[in-house]
């Protein structure tokens, strides 16, 4: 039988929904208008006042905000709230630009906890469970998110954060921990640590995890399921507008419902900003309806997914995002092909080749190169040169199959590229590339 944190929301009418989101979508706005100088400068420029806004389907009258706006107002630019009335800050690793720092009121960390808490509940958690977390503490809101839905669900927390991993399963061992929530690529990792210290899945008693903060294929998926003997869960949120929660798998796993009463979905053309039908891929894009301290109006994500109102099994009528297919500003351009490492990734693991690898592009004599240095199972490693290029040659011709170009295949040594305890790492793009209007 599927378990609701809040069923009352999780299945309401579709009706009931939109006129629950119009009532706070109009109050939102009003709220922002009055608050935030620099939104209330954009709507004025675009000639837009709050009582033009009646509802959802006014929703496309008002600007965009991207993170090029964030970073143009920080620290306080986009702040709602006087700071007295404000309990924390979450931050983006600011590892392309400024960083963006996002606040929350009492209230906002509650409704935040609260949609975390259905995402556990969704994968199975009641307070009968151990929660181990091991996501990043800190600024980074994965770890804090985690821990506060798992605290409303009553689990036994463990607050592990990420590293240190043959204690992370020595505590999984002896606290017996029943979920584990962390980035999928450190999942991949346990999985392996669990393996080389002579233990099998039937040595724990994980029975879920909840995965997210990074891209991650069903590929991986199905290898992090084995590796743990888990059911996996995707998760998916952003800081800008709370951090995990924002929408989250069931049962069925056929895409993540969002938190529409928090957070209304839109999917648009990234390059022209129409609104796009159901249906089709496009931009996603989400309007905070209560949050109070950070409210962002049409926030632009940049991942590109479809939005779906198909019946679900598990009874919630609340909207699905597929999986992210990719970013639209991760997405490489080499050659003149669009080129995602969700991509290469699925070909890994097709070819049963572990998910550790490496992409470095670069350009010489104005021509994009693209090398793939892929890690080898132990049981791939040959000391015989001929054998070695035999599969670089074979996986390189998969990866063409699927890129639609040439790239280079290097096979590496197992364990010979860094493990991230955090979000993985996986792109490194040196060449000296103008910046794409379209993603500012």
């Amino acid at each position: 039988m599927e378990r609701y944190w809040n069923q009352e929301i999780e299945c309401m009418s579709r009706e009931d929904m939109k006129k629950l989101q119009d009532e706070r979508l109009v109050a939102q706005v009003k709220h922002v208008y009055d608050n935030v100088k620099y939104y209330r400068d954009l709507m004025d420029e675009k000639g837009v006042k709050p009582e033009d806004i009646k509802g959802i389907d006014d929703l496309c009258k008002l600007p965009f905000l991207s993170k090029a706006d964030l970073r143009e107002a920080y620290p306080y630019g986009l702040l709602a709230k006087p700071l007295s009335e404000c309990v924390r800050i979450h931050s983006t690793s600011g590892t392309t630009g400024k960083r963006v720092v996002a606040f929350y009121t009492q209230n906002d960390v509650d409704m935040w906890e609260d949609c975390v808490a259905r995402a556990i509940t969704a994968a199975g958690g009641t307070n009968e469970d151990v929660c181990q977390v091991a996501y990043g503490y800190g600024l980074f809101t994965g770890g804090a998110g985690l821990h506060g839905g798992s605290h409303k669900v009553g689990c036994l927390t463990l607050p592990m954060s990420s590293g240190n991993t043959e204690r992370q399963i020595g505590f999984m061992q002896d606290l017996g921990a029943t979920i584990l929530c962390c980035t999928p690529s450190y999942a991949a990792y346990i999985g392996e640590t669990v393996q080389e210290m002579g233990l099998t899945p039937d040595d724990l008693k994980l029975k879920a995890g909840i995965f997210g903060a990074e891209p991650w294929t069903e590929e991986m998926r199905r290898s992090i399921e084995k590796s743990l003997g888990i059911k996996a869960y995707d998760i998916y949120g952003l800081t800008e507008s709370s951090g995990p929660g924002v929408a989250f798998e069931c049962c069925e796993q056929s895409g993540m419902h969002i938190n529409e009463d928090n957070f209304y979905p839109e999917i648009i053309n990234p390059d022209t900003g129409e609104v796009l039908p159901e249906g089709e891929v496009g931009e996603l894009v989400f309007t905070s309806l209560t949050k109070e301290a950070f409210p962002l109006l049409r926030y632009r994500t940049r991942d590109l997914c479809v939005l779906s109102r198909k019946k679900c099994s598990c009874g919630r009528t609340l909207i699905k995002m597929a999986k992210p297919m990719g970013r639209s500003d991760d997405m490489m351009i080499i050659r003149g092909v669009n080129v995602f490492p969700s991509q290469i990734e699925t070909v890994l693991i097709e070819q049963g080749y572990s998910p550790n690898y490496l992409i470095e592009v670069d350009r010489k004599n104005n021509t994009d190169t693209l090398d793939i240095s892929v890690e080898m199972n132990p049981d791939q490693f040959s000391d015989k040169v001929k054998d070695m290029q035999e599969q670089e040659k074979s996986l390189a011709i998969a990866m063409k199959t699927m890129l639609g170009i040439n790239p280079k295949v290097h096979l590496v040594s197992p364990k010979s590229i860094a493990r991230s305890e955090g979000k993985a790492v996986r792109v490194i793009d040196r060449r000296k590339l103008i910046d794409n209007p379209a993603k500012k």
